[in-house]
């Protein structure tokens, strides 16, 4: 996903039920895969085109369709057809640009959301549209390339566990959304362990790097935001539905949805103001550092000023001075600049000002 919006000038005007693929294309080939159980069975394969998904529509079944790639408009044409969804609702899945957003249709539930994966070879953080659609016989779900976050889900499905193999498609929707907003706060928790540390670096030995580490937090955190913010209207849409596709029994579990997502924007919200307290705690301690090193400057300016008139008096142009040819009266200058010098210091520590 771009951290920016982005619109191309060929978009601008067209209708917006027309299959266009809108945003940055992430995969070469589409891939259709099927997951078909219930309680005592289970099949998964990979497909070769929509039709064979048909098959499935006509069991007693929960069945799962998934749709990796986006960007092929003939084979969005033929879901939309198949499955008699609006073309409106294709149009959106082919725009990475959608906010999240749940939309409620006849025959379905739409829902968009950002999917967020952490790269543990590279630490870096990428997102990918996803989206969700709801009907009474099927759960598709479309990604923007092949690889999720929904592993853990699968294998609840493949190692027969009781709740989600035992429940409708309904629940299979609110597994696979809570593990897309778990994945947010553990995405949230490495950025925190990594504040954590910087702050702890920042106060022993604060340097200008941090300055650098600081942004970059920040630009993560505002990327990161993009995504998880605009979910919670969405979530917060979704436990008040009222759609028949959603059983009285598994609304709890959405209800439960909008607590884990305030948890995630409350993370991010506290975690953005962890970032600008230490950006002011850098400074402060820069200006303290500041102040410290002025000080000690200020104070051997003043020590050197007395010393400087007396070496200035010594220093006259003039033939007859008092003590010019007396035979220690260098000595007696230097004792006295010594003299005035330990005196002022001395001064200074009674006074605190060292």
């Amino acid at each position: 996903m771009a951290r920016f919006i982005r619109k191309s000038k060929h978009e601008i005007g067209i209708s917006p039920d027309d299959l266009l693929f809108r945003g940055e294309k992430k995969s070469d080939k589409v891939i259709l895969s099927i997951i078909d159980f219930d309680s005592e069975n289970m099949e998964e394969k990979v497909i070769s085109s929509v039709d064979e998904a048909m098959q499935y529509q006509t069991r007693d079944t929960v069945t799962w369709f998934n749709i990796d790639g986006i960007h092929d408009d003939k084979v969005m044409d033929d879901i939309s057809k198949r499955f008699e969804l609006d073309k409106l609702i294709l149009a959106d899945v082919m725009n990475t640009q959608v906010r999240p957003v749940m939309t409620e249709y006849p025959n379905c539930i739409f829902i968009a959301l950002k999917m967020l994966q952490h790269d543990e070879k590279t630490g870096e953080i990428n997102s990918e549209h996803l989206s969700i659609i709801l009907t009474k016989s099927c759960l598709l779900t479309f990604q923007e390339r092949e690889g999720d976050v929904f592993e853990p889900v699968r294998n609840r499905i493949r190692q027969q566990r009781k709740r989600i193999r035992s429940s409708g498609i309904d629940y299979l929707t609110f597994a696979l959304i809570d593990t897309v907003i778990d994945n947010y706060i553990y995405i949230l928790s490495l950025l925190g362990e990594k504040i954590d540390v910087l702050g702890e670096n920042l106060i022993d030995n604060p340097k200008k790097q941090h300055i650098d580490e600081i942004n970059n937090y920040k630009k993560e955190l505002n990327f990161l935001r993009k995504s998880i913010n605009p979910a919670t209207e969405m979530i917060l849409a979704l436990s008040k539905t009222e759609s028949e596709l959603i059983s009285d029994s598994t609304e709890i579990h959405f209800k439960e949805l909008l607590e884990n997502i305030k948890l995630a924007t409350e993370a991010s919200d506290s975690y953005r103001e962890i970032l600008s307290d230490q950006l002011n705690i850098y400074h402060t301690i820069l200006s303290s550092k500041l102040n410290d090193i002025m000080k000690f400057l200020t104070v051997f300016s003043v020590i050197f000023i007395p010393l400087t008139f007396i070496a200035g008096i010594y220093g006259t142009n003039f033939d007859f001075l008092p003590e010019l040819h007396y035979k220690y009266s260098y000595f007696i200058m230097l004792g006295v600049m010594l003299v005035l010098a330990l005196g002022m210091l001395r001064y200074f520590k009674k006074k605190k000002w060292l």
